[in-house]
């Protein structure tokens, strides 16, 4: 098909996403210098009469020849492969957890109540405890000896949860899990070791900023990559974009990976939020501005600033306190799609023009809303033709 393609001059090609399916056409077609625009097939109106896979094919060869379609976004080669590699790695987590779950069932069949005692089973006392009963051991106090000193739960405790019944088939089914657990942990390990080659290879034609890398703000969270990303992303991206409350280095490389790192395909943070679906879109009819919901969208990046503004909604900064009085306004799932236009604004200026992260904190936030709500009031009051005055006994506040 490149060949023919070529053959008959054609410089550009439109296509429809259909599930996976024009993955190794647009790849194909992109190799061979052709420009090729992959559409939104929502965007596409229907033909009208009957409809066929032909007559498509060509109402959508007529917009494109007339420039009326334009291609979605698809970062260059170098992310695509990081993108690739991260969804993969994202899928074995989901692996993983899945028999996490399957441990976790078995040692309920067996009456071992571990998750009650221990925050997290896969954690250092939770695995520990595991392999020990798939390796046969099985008194409670023998099991309890493995609790790691950082544990919250005493030895006591844990030898009453580990008092169970442990019938061989429970078992087996406990050690399969386990197996299965690991061999998924070892494929992630493989992931991380691509992830960082590819890495490696996007900072090779790039320099090294002059500025040293500023000290950690997020502590490693769990399913992490084992290795250190953020000098990677420092040299990637000519900033350190951890700084930003909320970002911490996985959820940087995640965003990078769904949206590049090139902040030039939006003219401005507007388009930006609204290619992410966290912008409102306002539906106009006769002058009258019928809706103004967000539009539902499958976007993962827009998920993980979602994810992002939960967590700053926890914090004491200034974009904590607008997460906390938005949602105790409007609620919270409106504070969380406020929250996170708020950081997809400052990803977008932190790539494209460099800007510096500098958090004025929660009680400057909350000052500058108290003076708003002042003036407000001020104005109201002299459009209804009166005057407020500051009560000194108050505190500041207005009567």
């Amino acid at each position: 098909m490149a060949d023919w393609l070529a053959e008959t001059g054609i410089k550009t090609v439109a296509m429809e996403s259909t599930g996976v399916y024009w993955i190794p056409v647009f790849e194909i077609l992109e190799a061979r210098g052709f420009e090729v625009l992959l559409v939104n097939a929502r965007d596409v109106k229907n033909v009208p009469g009957r409809k066929t896979d032909v007559n498509d094919a060509q109402w959508l060869q007529q917009l494109h020849q007339h420039g009326l379609r334009r291609g979605s976004f698809r970062p260059h080669d170098g992310v695509v492969r990081l993108r690739a590699y991260l969804r993969h790695r994202e899928r074995m987590l989901d692996y993983a957890s899945a028999h996490i779950q399957h441990m976790q069932k078995a040692l309920m069949q067996m009456n071992v109540q571990l998750h009650h005692v221990v925050s997290d089973i896969t954690g250092v006392t939770g695995m520990r405890i595991i392999r020990a009963i798939v390796s046969g051991t099985q008194a409670p106090e023998r099991l309890a000896e493995f609790r790691d000193v950082r544990c919250a739960a005493s030895e006591e405790t844990l030898r009453e949860a580990l008092t169970g019944n442990y019938r061989p088939e429970h078992v087996f089914a406990l050690r399969q899990a386990l197996e299965l657990y690991d061999f998924h942990q070892a494929k992630i390990a493989e992931c991380d070791t691509e992830i960082e080659a590819v890495l490696h290879t996007l900072n090779e034609a790039r320099a090294t900023p002059e500025q040293p890398l500023p000290t950690v703000r997020h502590a490693k969270g769990r399913n992490e990559p084992d290795f250190d990303a953020r000098p990677a992303l420092y040299t990637l991206l000519g900033g350190d974009l951890t700084q930003i409350h909320g970002f911490g280095p996985y959820t940087v490389l995640r965003l990078v990976a769904e949206c590049g790192d090139d902040m030039r395909k939006w003219p401005t943070a507007k388009h930006f939020t609204s290619w992410l679906c966290l912008a409102p879109r306002n539906k106009i009819s006769g002058g009258r501005l019928l809706s103004s919901k967000t539009r539902r969208s499958s976007n993962r990046a827009a998920a993980l600033l979602r994810i992002a503004a939960v967590n700053v909604g926890k914090t004491q900064t200034a974009l904590g306190a607008f997460y906390r009085r938005l949602a105790a306004r409007t609620g919270k799932a409106k504070a969380v799609t406020a929250t996170a236009r708020k950081l997809a604004i400052l990803f977008y200026k932190a790539l494209r023009f460099g800007m510096t992260y500098v958090d004025s904190g929660a009680s400057y936030y909350e000052e500058r809303y108290r003076q708003r709500v002042i003036q407000n009031l001020h104005r109201r009051a002299r459009d209804l033709g009166f005057t407020l005055v500051a009560d000194p006994a108050a505190n500041g506040r207005v009567s």
